[in-house]
């Protein structure tokens, strides 16, 4: 999913929009409001006054950190009308019933999205969700300080004591289980305790071994400014990063990754529909995609922008062609509540060493 950046910018313009567009409108008359809840810096904030104007409506935008304290506002009783999830979390609203249905015939631009991106198991026909961005997880190293015979150790590079305390690892607990479990030959959506324990094994014995700092967005520009030699990132901030530097490259392990989706989707609280749908249209048109892609840095849904951009903006970087060719790659399921709890308690303890 997405790297969440930006959340006090977005929860500022929450609120600047809902007191200037819902209480009593900015230009004094009542008009349509469209509520989305997205992922921080996950869209060129240009593109939303330039739908308000076309629609004659207000966008009261917020945003949110990460995927579980979406779903624990959404929880809370907060309304929406449209979210922006990853694949576990639709498939997680859709099993507890919070999602209305897409209604296809209303989609104008379902022509244009790439078929990489539909059809996925957590959303079989794409009945709830219409994909957003997509990539993957990978490696960024620096081409000038890391061996790249290195790299054929795969996950493995990141308990090479070459680069003990110059790398970066994130401090999320589903993605540094997803990279050991894949670095011991399992799947990163496994339930089983004895798998997870070993993937707790690799985890501690790394951080007393290589000492790598536990990030977050911070990566981003620390990596730019060449304060580490290695770091976990998604492909889109990979991209990003590379081409602001291009003394680092990107690199993703044969033992498999996560690929990832990220998808809107109706909440069952959905007060306008119609606008909702434009909203969809509007962002996915070719036009708004280019601009907000440019903007993130991730790999567009739409096929034509996807192939525009790894021939302009990320010509050359890796990290924006997102390669699914490996069968031992994986999209993340919805686990179970007691996975979820086990494996939370584990990185706990990970991170506490």
């Amino acid at each position: 999913m997405k790297k969440l950046r930006g959340s006090v910018k977005g929860l500022v313009v929450m609120l600047v929009i809902t007191l200037c567009g819902v209480l009593t409108g900015c230009s004094g008359e009542d008009k349509e409001v469209l509520r989305i809840y997205n992922a921080g810096e996950y869209i060129d904030e240009s593109l939303i006054g330039k739908f308000e104007k076309e629609n004659n409506c207000k966008v009261v935008y917020s945003t949110f950190d990460s995927n579980e304290s979406m779903y624990t506002m959404l929880n809370s009783g907060e309304k929406y009308d449209i979210l922006v999830p990853s694949d576990y979390m639709i498939e997680r609203l859709i099993k507890e019933e919070y999602l209305k249905k897409i209604d296809w015939s209303k989609i104008t631009i379902k022509d244009t999205l790439l078929e990489d991106v539909m059809d996925k198991e957590y959303d079989p026909g794409n009945k709830y969700s219409v994909p957003y961005y997509w990539g993957n997880v990978g490696i960024l190293y620096n081409k000038k300080t890391v061996d790249k015979k290195d790299l054929k150790d795969g996950w493995e590079l990141l308990n090479n004591k070459k680069y003990k305390g110059k790398l970066y690892m994130y401090n999320s607990e589903r993605d540094s289980f997803m990279i050991a479990l894949k670095a011991l030959g399992y799947s990163m959506n496994t339930d089983s305790k004895k798998e997870l324990d070993k993937a707790y094994d690799w985890l501690v014995k790394q951080n007393k071994k290589m000492k790598p700092v536990y990030a977050g967005d911070e990566v981003i520009d620390n990596m730019i400014s060449g304060n580490k030699e290695i770091a976990i990132v998604y492909s889109g901030d990979g991209a990003l990063i590379i081409s602001e530097n291009p003394e680092l490259d990107f690199y993703v392990p044969k033992q498999g990754t996560n690929v990832w989706v990220d998808a809107m989707v109706l909440t069952k609280d959905c007060k306008n529909d119609d606008l909702a749908y434009k909203f969809m249209n509007f962002i996915l048109e070719k036009e708004n995609a280019l601009i907000n892609t440019e903007y993130i840095g991730y790999s567009s849904s739409v096929k034509s922008v996807y192939e525009e951009m790894q021939k302009t903006t990320y010509k050359g970087i890796d990290a924006y062609v997102v390669d699914d060719s490996n069968k031992k790659n994986e999209v993340f399921r919805y686990q179970s509540t007691e996975t979820k709890k086990y494996m939370s308690e584990l990185w706990t303890k990970v991170i506490a060493q």
